[in-house]
């Protein structure tokens, strides 16, 4: 756990554990001018559907394997070295593999009046390999 990224892995995730299935962990590297965190996933933990209202979201697979998916799509594995660009306005969902732990850093992208709503959990995790 304490070699999943080049960065510090953080407090666990209380703020956000509403929206979230399982234990995530939160270290804040910035919050001038831009949003960047380290997020760390216990595995088979994920975060619900949420939608980031203007700005969006990119994501930069540090370590470990995820799974990322888009509302309406196929689930795609993530692995490091993987980057996921968000839009504005996508439904989508990101997490930990059952069986490995998982790190990315989330960059929020500014934008006027930006806001994140958060969803519904995933239902379809459980048919994921």
């Amino acid at each position: 756990m304490e070699n999943i990224s080049v960065f510090p892995i953080g407090e666990k995730n209380d703020a956000y554990a509403p929206y979230f299935v399982g234990q995530s962990y939160l270290k804040m590297l910035t919050t001038e001018r831009v949003t960047v965190a380290n997020v760390t996933f216990e595995p088979g933990c994920r975060n619900n559907w949420h939608i980031h209202h203007k700005g969006g979201q990119i994501l930069l697979c540090t370590a470990g394997r995820g799974w990322y998916q888009q509302w309406g799509e196929d689930p795609v594995m993530l692995k490091p070295g993987d980057v996921v660009n968000i839009p504005p306005e996508v439904k989508h969902w990101h997490g930990a593999a059952k069986d490995s732990w998982f790190s990315h850093i989330a960059i929020e992208v500014p934008a006027e009046g930006a806001s994140n709503e958060w969803c519904e959990p995933v239902s379809n995790y459980d048919s994921l390999e």
